[in-house]
């Protein structure tokens, strides 16, 4: 099939028919200069610059796929082809310099070097690029991702799910990396401009009094100790997740029962006051933990990194526990496999419930997440009647409005409210002595065996 010339439009590539089987169909841009669009006969469709070379024969570049490529971006890419041809450079110098242009994974690494470690979320913003943006489009060149691609996994967010803060997170990191792009000289258009951000509702989320004795119990049987501590103390201080995940030996004053974090994501200092509880764990995991960092890590920072399936180990071992005790209580029986994993008892656990038609609303602690945690310690200092300032300067949350009253404040009265709130949540879990919140960082609930 013979040479057509159309101007390319993406509406018009998109309506192109797939040539006969054996035949290739091209079609050149009235628009670009050597633009070419190759249509095979499954129907794949790829952008090429075709040029004679000064003082060579003619030469063929790929550029890239249709759509992933868009019209827009094809021509950009052989505006610099058809410039670097005219002065001179031959066929292989040509694709060098196309092939120079940087993936996403790659420019990200620059991203970081340049700008993203200048962030105090930084940290927060690698974990979003791995969760949501590395997989679908870390191998794609800069200027070969368009807005379609980022609409999409934002979508996919919702569909799955995902908090419209954590949407609005991930868009504002994807803007700001191509933001970057356009600085640096790699692009000259935003594909995030134009998708509109989502709404955001704040949580409310929290531990209630009946989901306490649930909680702690599952938590207690934990195998991993280091996983059982870091919940723990996330319950009792109420400190963000980065700062509890990187706390150092070194910050911490027992003899006056104070925490010291020297930087936090307000980008101020904070001193947590430690419940005896909190004290009690520390102190017993002192004996056993050598390094920097209460909760040490194989990773690059050398702390633990992702607490995260430990966190799901604790639900379904909780969830567990509440299906197999529902089968129990309508007469049936459900026994534990040799060399069965925690995920395929769980799900057997599930599938014998349904076959029994038992009603398992409920079983799972709904909806609850790490950060929760935090959020459990302020709204159980409110329940006992803290103000807003107290809750406040204990969470270092940073308000206008109260800044002057949270400098005034001594942390008297902050541990006070701190240790009536961890009491408080305590007695609602059935705990009433500190020997047994070791026996829960220690593992020995004595709970029934589960994954």
């Amino acid at each position: 099939m013979g040479a057509i010339k159309i101007r390319f439009t993406k509406d018009g590539l998109s309506a192109l028919p797939a040539p006969k089987v054996g035949e290739r169909a091209t079609y050149h841009d009235t628009k670009t200069t050597g633009l070419q669009c190759r249509v095979t006969a499954t129907g794949i469709k790829t952008f090429s610059i075709f040029r004679r070379m000064k003082g060579g024969q003619p030469e063929r570049i790929t550029l890239g796929r249709f759509p992933e490529m868009t019209v827009e971006q094809a021509r950009k890419v052989a505006a610099q082809v058809n410039a670097a041809i005219e002065e001179g450079s031959n066929p292989a110098e040509v694709k060098r310099a196309h092939k120079g242009e940087p993936t996403l994974a790659a420019f990200f690494e620059e991203y970081g070097e340049r700008h993203g470690q200048k962030k105090r979320a930084w940290r927060d913003d690698q974990q979003r690029y791995r969760d949501y943006l590395a997989k679908p489009l870390g191998a794609r060149k800069v200027s070969a991702i368009n807005k379609e691609m980022i609409g999409r996994i934002l979508s996919d967010m919702e569909r799955d799910g995902k908090a419209g803060a954590t949407v609005n997170n991930v868009r504002a990191l994807a803007s700001s990396i191509f933001g970057k792009a356009i600085e640096w000289s790699y692009l000259t258009t935003n594909p995030v401009k134009g998708i509109k951000t989502r709404k955001s509702n704040k949580r409310d989320r929290f531990l209630q009094a009946d989901e306490l004795p649930r909680f702690f119990l599952a938590v207690g049987e934990e195998p991993n100790e280091l996983i059982r501590d870091y919940v723990l103390l996330s319950l009792l201080t109420g400190a963000r997740r980065a700062n509890v995940l990187a706390m150092r030996w070194s910050e911490i004053n027992f003899g006056e029962g104070i925490w010291r974090i020297p930087d936090t994501k307000n980008g101020t200092p904070q001193n947590v006051t430690l419940a005896p509880e909190a004290v009690t764990i520390l102190k017993a995991r002192r004996q056993t933990v050598d390094g920097a960092f209460v909760f040490p890590g194989e990773g690059k920072h050398g702390h633990l990194a992702e607490p995260r399936k430990g966190w799901l180990r604790i639900l379904d071992r909780d969830e567990f526990k509440q299906i197999t005790s529902r089968i129990e209580g309508a007469g049936g029986t459900f026994a534990l496999k040799v060399g069965e994993g925690p995920f395929e008892v769980l799900e057997r656990a599930r599938t014998t419930a349904k076959r029994m038609k038992i009603d398992t609303e409920g079983c799972r602690i709904r909806d609850l997440r790490i950060h929760d945690l935090r959020r459990t310690l302020g709204s159980w200092q409110a329940k006992q009647g803290s103000s807003l300032a107290i809750i406040g300067k204990s969470l270092n949350h940073k308000s206008l409005a109260a800044t002057a009253i949270y400098a005034r404040l001594d942390l008297d009265p902050v541990r006070a409210s701190v240790n009536s709130a961890t009491s408080a949540m305590l007695e609602a879990a059935g705990i009433k002595k500190s020997a047994e919140v070791v026996a829960i960082r220690g593992g020995n609930a004595g709970a029934k065996e589960a994954p």
